[in-house]
Formats: structure tokens, C-alpha cells, sequence
């Protein structure tokens, strides 16, 4: 289907076809939804754990259930059954709530996902989709603006500096991330003409967009990393300075639902990415072909997208098993001024594009590796590539006169005392140490000698 096709069709049916589904079946699909979060939460906890363990060379959990398949239910039942502490200073009222918007608010983003086709349920036919609008994607970003008050709540109620610390850190951290989030996702919402979740999909069906909007995927990979605090992100807790962060005071199952909600805002935001970038439901290239789409659509779209799900959530763990916590200030100025600037340069680059494609070029295509291209899409994405080439050999110069100028710093000093601060200090690299002698005798003074003692005696 052409650009212009889709984009006639996009405007026809602005949003998905709920035309068939009555009331109490969205009741069922929301109960589906809850059920979906809640087990494959359980199942990712055990396999973080699983696959760190096997990244650092140990087992992990294998003794509750087969394969260690019921420790994370395990921990579940003890986590509820641990004593509910309130700290004395907190603010009962708001130290409850707290939790119960995390969690919350977690759920809520997940209703407008396409996780499947149309398919026939209980003698219905409705897509696999709890709700949608003509505006869907923006509501994850407005539930997500949301989330920030339990948040700010939990660190400010609970009467502790460190969790209000805590909370002011992820708050902002959050409210950061959003803008450059926002910003990544203009992108697909001008390559498909809606910011319909369904219609999202629909515009895929010629070419996913982690292709054209490629640099708007790897923006959003961060991003979504840091929405969710963690690894190499997660820096509203450190053990050094802030402990848990904000829910440091939290105990038993008040405790359990921001666990909960991490974990859940997790699946949220890879199965957005999962719908904005990679046809959310519909099946990979070669296998869409397969029996003239019989295995593309249906029931086997929800298939194709925990696929692609799960593939999102084993980098979440790869990360977390590979890569140590930054620097607050670092995480900040990465977003404020590398990639907001740069994405706002992107979208305007896109809008050029479908400009282009739309106007000037209208549906010129070139042929390429038995697809179909828009040829202004090519040209700027070469011009892309051509820039970050450069950069980086710019930057790689940059970095080889740095570290010469730093040797050369070195040599113009290469011999250190390494007593000259009372205490030994190993040389660096480049540097030399003065003579030991010459060392020794001026940071130690000469013992005094029985002989000297008995002279100044007498």
C-alpha cells in the first residue's frame, strides 16, 4: 500500500473498530490485560534472575518449583506476610497513596495497545485491543506525568530525608526523560498521519518504522530505560547516598506495588515500542509471506507481539547484568542537552521528508533489496549516515589529541615525590619517582641514637 493510500485509509478510520464489542467483553479484556501484567511479571522476575545468574556464573533461583519457576511467587507470599511499618513523622494519608498510584498507573497505559488482530471472542468480533483514540499515544505519556505524583508523594510523605531526596531525583529524572520520549515518538505520528495506536500499526504494514524513524527508535530506547529507573539508570536509589530512594520507608505490600508498578511500566513502554517501531502485532517479513498471510493477523498476532515483547525485556536485563550505574549529572546533561537538541533536529528532518515524499517527489520509489523505498527517504537517511560518520572521526581526532596532550602534560613532570603529602602515592602513567633515597630521607627524620641520647644526658 502506498504512503498516500495509507495515509487516505489512516483518515478514513481514525481509530479501531470496537463497533461488535459490548460492555462486559471490554470487562473480559481488561481482566485479560491485568492477568497478561501480573503472570509475566512473575515470570520476569525469575528471568532477571535466571539470566544475571548465568551471566555472573551462578544458578540462581532453582529450588522452589520446577526450574526455580515459583521463587518469585514465593517472594510474593513472603513480601505480604512482613510486618507493615509506618514511620512516625509520615503523612498517613499521602504515605498510602502513594503506592496505589504507582501501581495504578502502571495498568492504565497498557489499555490502548494492540496486542493482537480481530478475532472472534465469545461470538463477537473485536480486535485485541482493550480501547483506542485518536490521540492513544499520548495518553502513555499523560499517564506517566501521572505516575511522577506517587513518585513525589512517597518520597515527601514518608518524613525521611533520604526518600524525599530520592524522590526529587526520580522526579526529575522522569519529567526529563518525557520530553525527549515526546519528541522521539513526532516522528512515527508524521510518518503515519495519527497518533492512533491501531492506526500506528496499520501504516506498517509496507515497512516498519525502526527503519525510517530509526534514529527516533534508539532516542526512545534510552528513554524508555530511564521513564522506567533502571540500570544503568536507575539512579532515584544509591546504596552510598540514598539508600532505596524514594520508597526507602516502605515495607510488605505498599512496597510490593512499586515493585510491581517498575516492573509492569516495563512491559508498558517495550510494548509501545513494540507498536510505534516494530508493526506491533503483525508478523516479521519473511514469515508474513508465509500462506498468504495466514500466519499474520488473527490470534497469531498475539504471538508475534510477546515475541517482540520479551525481546525488549531481555535487554532490559542484559543491561542490568552488564553495565553499572552513571552519575546523576552525566544521566542529566545526556538528556537535556544531547538528546533533546538532537531530536528536535531529527523531527524537523522527518518533517522535511514526508514533505518530500508527499509533495515535491509525491510516490517516487526506488527499488532495493526487493522492497520498495521512498526515494527522499534514501537520500536523507544517507545524509544522515554521512553526518554521524564524520562526527565520529571528528570525535575520534578529538580524542587522540586529548590524550597526547595529556602525555605530554605528564612528561613535562615526570618525576614525583611520592611522600611529598605525608602519605606514599603510586605514580601515574608517564611519571616517574625520584630516587628512593633522596625520598626517604626527606619525608623521615633521623632516629634518635641511644649515643645521641646519652650525650645530650650528660
Amino acid at each position: 500500500m502506498s504512503t498516500l493510500a495509507a495515509l487516505a485509509a489512516t483518515t478514513d478510520n481514525p481509530v479501531a473498530d470496537f463497533g461488535d464489542t459490548p460492555w462486559w467483553l471490554s470487562l473480559v479484556k481488561a481482566l485479560l490485560v491485568f492477568v497478561f501484567l501480573l503472570i509475566n511479571t512473575l515470570l520476569v522476575i525469575w528471568f532477571e534472575r535466571r539470566v544475571i545468574g548465568r551471566m555472573q556464573q551462578r544458578p540462581g533461583p532453582n529450588r522452589a518449583g520446577p526450574f526455580g519457576l515459583l521463587q518469585t511467587l514465593a517472594d510474593g507470599v513472603k513480601l505480604a506476610l512482613k510486618e507493615d511499618i509506618v514511620p512516625k513523622a509520615a503523612d498517613k494519608i499521602m504515605f498510602w497513596a502513594a503506592p496505589a498510584i504507582a501501581g495504578a498507573m502502571a495498568f492504565v497505559s497498557f489499555a490502548i495497545i494492540p496486542m493482537g488482530g480481530t478475532v472472534w471472542m465469545f461470538g463477537h468480533k473485536t480486535p485485541l485491543q482493550l480501547t483506542d483514540t485518536p490521540i492513544a499515544t499520548l495518553l502513555v505519556l499523560a499517564v506517566a506525568g501521572v505516575g511522577v505524583y506517587g513518585i513525589v508523594l512517597a518520597g515527601w510523605s514518608s518524613g525521611s530525608t533520604y526518600p524525599l531526596l530520592g524522590g526529587l531525583r526520580s522526579s526529575a529524572q522522569v519529567i526529563s526523560y518525557e520530553i525527549a520520549m515526546g519528541l522521539a515518538l513526532v516522528a512515527v505520528f508524521l510518518y503515519a498521519g495519527s497518533m492512533s495506536t491501531s492506526q500506528i500499526v496499520f501504516a506498517q504494514n509496507d515497512l516498519w518504522y525502526i527503519v525510517p524513524a530509526f534514529f527516533s527508535f534508539v532516542v526512545y530506547v534510552i528513554t524508555m530505560v530511564g521513564e522506567t529507573n533502571r540500570l544503568p539508570f536507575d539512579l532515584a536509589e544509591g546504596e552510598g547516598e540514598l539508600t532505596g530512594g524514594f520508597h526507602t520507608e516502605y515495607s510488605s505490600l505498599k512496597f510490593a506495588m512499586f515493585f510491581l508498578g517498575e516492573y509492569v511500566n516495563m512491559f508498558t513502554v517495550s510494548a509501545l515500542a513494540t507498536t510505534l517501531f516494530l508493526g506491533g502485532p503483525a508478523a516479521p517479513p519473511g514469515i508474513a509471506a508465509i500462506g498468504d498471510g495466514m500466519l499474520n493477523g488473527g490470534w497469531w498476532g498475539l504471538l508475534w507481539f510477546v515475541v517482540k515483547l520479551w525481546l525488549f525485556m531481555f535487554f532490559f536485563v542484559w543491561l542490568r547484568g552488564s553495565l553499572p550505574r552513571v552519575r546523576y549529572d552525566q544521566f542529566m546533561r545526556l538528556g537535556w542537552k544531547v538528546l533533546i537538541p538532537t531530536t528536535l533536529v531529527w523531527v524537523v528532518m522527518v518533517a522535511f521528508i514526508r514533505a518530500a515524499e508527499l509533495g515535491f517527489l509525491g510516490d517516487s520509489k526506488v527499488s532495493l533489496l526487493g522492497r520498495d523505498f521512498p526515494r527522499a527517504t534514501l537520500f536523507i537517511i544517507a545524509c544522515i549516515a554521512l553526518a554521524v560518520l564524520v562526527a565520529a572521526w571528528f570525535y575520534d581526532n578529538h580524542q587522540v589529541k586529548r590524550r597526547a596532550e595529556l602525555e605530554e602534560a605528564r612528561a613535562m613532570d615526570e618525576e614525583i615525590d611520592p611522600f611529598a603529602g605525608g602519605h606514599p602515592v603510586p605514580p601515574l602513567p608517564g611519571q616517574r619517582l625520584v630516587e628512593p633515597p633522596l625520598a626517604l630521607s626527606a619525608a623521615r627524620p633521623a632516629p634518635v641514637t641511644d649515643s645521641g641520647s646519652e650525650e645530650n644526658r650528660g
